[in-house]
């Protein structure tokens, strides 16, 4: 019995544990630094996500404020208004004034001329194509046999394109030369029912005979 006695202390003891090595770290120290990396990581991602949306919604904001101030300056902005204007259709017909409106369905012209035509030959032509003499008139419009108004509407989808005159230009020239000798304006009668200011061209030859 004497030796259970004693055994018994020894048996109640806690048993000890083996030291750990030196230099190794404890198993939680390990875990605690992968679960930082992991935040870390993550951090790092959402951030970067942020940028990259803030930068896409800028693109967007630019984009669509660039074609909002695109149509705030429609084309009607290139017309000076304190020059002619020359309007070309699909029918070969010119029209020079001053566009007063412009927009996708329509041109709005007043002041307006245009150019005239005539073929004439001579009489006792030898050569028809030497003896052709070319004249080309500028009319100033409201004259014409149907006594239209100095204002026009031309649909946009029979303009092939327009441009701004400049001051020192032929078509310039001639106008400015007939507002001067009409001051009052423009009046018609019979002897000038055309109210045109001629322009004749070269291409003309005269007719001469010799005598035997």
């Amino acid at each position: 019995m004497e030796w259970m006695n004693r055994a018994a202390p020894r048996a109640a003891q806690p048993a000890s544990t083996p030291a750990a090595p030196a230099g190794s770290a404890p198993t939680a120290h390990h875990g605690g630094g992968g679960k930082k990396k992991r935040s870390e990581s993550f951090s790092v991602g959402r951030i970067g996500i942020t940028v990259l949306l803030f930068s896409v919604t800028i693109l967007i904001i630019a984009v669509t404020g660039l074609i909002a101030f695109s149509k705030l300056r429609p084309e009607s902005r290139y017309v000076h208004k304190d020059r002619l204007q020359a309007v070309f259709l699909t029918g070969g017909q010119v029209y020079f004034g001053k566009i007063r409106a412009l927009n996708s369905s329509y041109v709005g012209m007043t002041d307006i001329y245009y150019l005239r035509v005539n073929q004439q030959v001579q009489p006792n032509q030898q050569n028809a194509n030497s003896n052709q003499q070319q004249d080309i008139s500028l009319v100033k419009l409201g004259c014409e046999l149907h006594g239209p108004q100095d204002q026009m509407l031309i649909n946009r989808d029979q303009v092939i394109f327009w441009e701004n005159l400049k001051d020192d230009g032929q078509v310039a020239k001639a106008v400015a030369e007939y507002v001067k000798q009409n001051p009052d304006g423009q009046k018609c009668d019979a002897k000038t029912q055309d109210t045109s200011t001629s322009t004749p061209t070269t291409n003309t030859t005269p007719n001469t005979t010799k005598k035997p």
